[in-house]
C-alpha cells in the first residue's frame, strides 16, 4: 500500500481506534498517534483525514454502511462555554472541596459526577483561572520578558570552548604584536650595525691609506740615510789619500 493512499481496512481502523479511544474517556490524540505508528503516517495527516472522512461520510451513507462506520460514536461534542457567574461559582465550589480535604481532581470529579469528560473541563476551567488570578495581564505599555531557560551541560561546553577559543586567539594576537615589535627593533638596530659598520669601513680605509703613505715616506728616509752613508764613507776616502 502506498503511503498517501487509504485503504478501507485503514479507515475502518481508524475509526475502531477512535471508538476506543472514546469509550475510555482519553483524548483523540492517543488514537491519531497509535494509528500513524502502526501505519508510518504522521499523527497531524491521521487527525485531518480523521474529520475530513468523518465529515464526507455523513454525506455518503452508502460507504457510511459500506464500512461499517456507526456514525453516533463519531459525533462531535458542542462546548458549552462558562459564563463569568458559572465560573465564579465553580471555582468557589473546588476551593470549598479542597479545603476539606479533597485534591483538585477528586473535587471535579465530584462536581461532574463521574462524567469524566466532564471533570476534564471543570479542571482545566480551574487551573486557567487559577493561572489568570495569580498573574493578571499586563497592560498593552508593559513589555513581559520571557524567562530564559538554564543553560544545559552542552551550552556551558559550548561557552567554555568559545571563551577557550577566545582567549587563545588574543595570545595569538598579543604575541604577534610583540613578535613584529621585536623584528622591528632587531631591524633597526641591524641597520644601525651596518652604518657603523660602514663608518668603520672607511675609517680603516683611509688608515690604510695613511699608512701606505707613511710607509713610502719611511721607504725614502731609509733610501736618503744610505745615499748619506755612502757619500760620507767616500769623503773619508778621499781625505786619507
Amino acid at each position: 500500500m502506498k503511503k498517501g493512499c487509504w485503504e478501507d481496512k485503514e479507515v475502518q481502523d481508524l475509526f475502531s481506534a477512535v471508538e476506543q479511544i472514546k469509550q475510555k474517556s482519553r483524548p483523540l490524540k492517543e488514537a491519531f498517534v497509535a494509528h500513524a505508528q502502526k501505519y508510518s503516517r504522521k499523527p497531524n495527516s491521521v487527525r485531518n483525514y480523521y474529520y475530513f472522512q468523518l465529515a464526507g461520510l455523513q454525506e455518503d451513507a452508502d460507504k457510511t454502511k459500506r464500512l461499517g462506520i456507526n456514525l453516533k460514536l463519531h459525533e462531535k461534542n458542542e462546548i458549552e462555554y462558562f459564563s463569568p457567574r458559572q465560573q465564579e461559582n465553580l471555582v468557589k465550589q473546588i476551593d470549598n472541596l479542597v479545603k476539606d480535604g479533597n485534591s483538585i481532581r477528586r473535587a471535579c470529579y465530584t462536581l461532574s459526577g463521574g462524567d469524566i469528560n466532564l471533570m476534564l473541563r471543570y479542571q482545566n476551567k480551574y487551573h486557567n483561572t487559577i493561572k489568570k488570578e495569580v498573574s493578571p495581564q499586563l497592560p498593552d505599555n508593559i513589555v513581559k520578558f520571557k524567562r530564559k531557560p538554564s543553560l544545559s551541560e552542552q551550552d556551558i561546553n559550548s561557552l567554555f570552548l568559545g571563551l577557550v577559543r577566545l582567549v587563545k586567539r588574543c595570545a595569538i594576537e598579543e604575541y604577534d604584536n610583540k613578535n613584529k615589535l621585536l623584528q622591528q627593533n632587531a631591524s633597526q638596530q641591524l641597520r644601525k650595525a651596518l652604518v657603523d659598520l660602514n663608518k668603520r669601513e672607511k675609517e680603516i680605509e683611509k688608515l690604510k691609506a695613511e699608512f701606505s703613505k707613511l710607509k713610502q715616506q719611511n721607504i725614502k728616509l731609509v733610501q736618503n740615510l744610505m745615499q748619506l752613508k755612502i757619500e760620507k764613507a767616500e769623503n773619508l776616502t778621499q781625505n786619507k789619500v
